[in-house]
């Protein structure tokens, strides 16, 4: 029997709510509702559920958690906002049962977002997925850290800066936009790096084709961290690697028409011509 998964914000009344009225009415559809509190540790998919649309209800972040539980399974994902940005969501609560009977006939498109493969090497290793970026930071407060820079297996630079990030396309309104680095469409595929706070004369973002895989190297002993589409956080010592790639699967997300990515910038920045 076909499953939905319900990925709920757990600080949020509304979205509580919310799942109570999803949840019924999927299942008078006769589907099996599958519910996680924002994508608890220790979730996972091992195949067995035959899942056939995933949905979040809360912000941004709520929508990255849902996202990374089945980027690689080909899940769609549809968002419902609750929060305050809502780049990532294609639907406002007044709308959802309205949404649900157009999935449910097929009447909707699906978007394919570029996703990064984060592999990190040392001390802490292990294999991830972001949708927005990833970034290795200081851990602690009054200091720099020092990050070498591969680019395509050539070592391009060693920045002293506050942090070194890589967005995807997707991710380049988030971390990256207050880091000063371009908004790009997230049709394109590409990743951005993008130094934060660099104490050093060459402080622009390099926008790099996908196949232009990204190492960030820890080169010296202050605490570092590499931290994983804003939630994720890995403490990384001298000599530890964070390798960025292409993910193998795209994000898949839910939109009823064209997803007008130039409105919604103008919307959410408050963007006039005067």
């Amino acid at each position: 029997m076909a499953s939905i998964l319900l990925v709920v914000h757990p600080e949020r009344p509304a979205a509580w709510q919310l799942a109570s009225t999803t949840r019924q009415w999927w299942e008078r559809q006769g589907r099996v509702v599958i519910e996680v509190r924002r994508a608890e540790a220790g979730v996972s998919f091992t195949g067995s559920e035959d899942l056939e649309f995933a949905i979040s209800l809360g912000g941004d972040g709520t929508m990255l958690r849902t996202v990374e539980l089945v980027l690689a399974k080909r899940v769609p994902v549809l968002g419902v906002n609750l929060g305050r940005m809502g780049y990532l969501t294609a639907v406002e609560p007044a709308g959802i049962e309205r949404s649900f009977e157009r999935m449910l006939v097929g009447d909707y498109l699906v978007e394919e977002r570029m996703g990064l493969d984060v592999e990190v090497a040392g001390s802490a290793p292990g294999r991830f997925t972001a949708l927005n970026d990833v970034s290795v930071e200081r851990a602690g407060h009054g200091h720099t850290i020092h990050v070498a820079v591969e680019i395509a297996g050539r070592p391009f630079l060693t920045y002293i800066a506050d942090g070194i990030l890589v967005s995807t396309p997707t991710g380049s309104t988030a971390h990256n936009l207050s880091a000063r680095g371009p908004v790009v469409s997230p049709k394109l595929q590409a990743m951005v790096l993008t130094p934060v706070s660099p104490h050093m004369l060459f402080d622009r973002s390099l926008v790099l084709e996908p196949e232009e895989k990204v190492r960030l190297t820890v080169v010296d002993e202050r605490a570092a961290a590499a931290v994983i589409d804003g939630a994720r956080v890995i403490e990384l010592a001298l000599g530890d690697s964070v390798l960025c790639s292409p993910a193998a699967e795209p994000a898949r997300l839910i939109s009823f028409g064209v997803r007008d990515f130039h409105s919604a910038l103008r919307h959410r920045f408050g963007l006039t011509d005067s």
